[in-house]
């Protein structure tokens, strides 16, 4: 279960200090006029980050993200990376996606394949900002799933195991490198 973070926690009150007011009845025989709708409340797997240069925003808004979007949102994953950082997420592209043998995405996206697709997910962030001349090679990062990957650089090409950082992002709470292959986390030690 996710922390609720305090992005979150700051939409709910702009939310509540926004709500109309009740109206008041009157005795009068004219009806009353209809108080204006409050917004509806967004679903937590929906929630919109409130900042727009966050990793979850710009994600959002790519063309090229959108399956990575729509599994976060599956596992409720949005508002795990709103917060506040910092956080390094290396976020495959559509593509990249597609590259996986027929049915993987289809598969993970059902709800009692909620745990997989976590492990997933959690094996393509770290903690810490690392900006693109901070990745070395050799360098093995912690992931949030907690295992390892591994940045490899040659010809002056980066890329953290098998997959190539194709470009980077700096975010508010963070950096997002795109890469163009899904990062298979190893099988759990026995």
């Amino acid at each position: 279960m996710t922390k609720m973070s305090s992005l979150t926690i700051l939409g709910i009150l702009v939310c509540a200090c926004n709500s109309p007011a009740p109206a008041a009845t009157e005795p009068a025989a004219a009806p009353a006029a209809p108080a204006p709708a409050a917004a509806p409340e967004p679903e937590p797997s929906g929630t919109p980050p409130l900042d727009p240069n966050n990793i979850a925003s710009i994600a959002a808004g790519s063309k090229d993200h959108t399956t990575l979007v729509a599994a976060l949102k599956a596992v409720d994953y949005v508002t795990a990376v709103s917060n506040a950082g910092p956080l390094t997420a290396f976020a495959p592209t559509n593509a990249a996606f597609a590259k996986l043998p027929a049915g993987t995405v289809e598969g993970l996206l059902k709800p009692e394949k909620a745990d997989d697709l976590r492990t997933v997910l959690k094996y393509h962030v770290t903690t810490s900002a690392y900006q693109a001349a901070d990745l070395k090679d050799g360098m093995v990062l912690g992931m949030s799933n907690g295992a390892k990957a591994t940045i490899h650089v040659k010809d002056g090409k980066m890329m953290i195991n098998d997959a190539n950082i194709v470009a980077s992002i700096k975010a508010s709470n963070g950096v997002v490198h795109v890469i163009d292959t899904v990062l298979l986390p190893p099988p759990p030690a026995k």
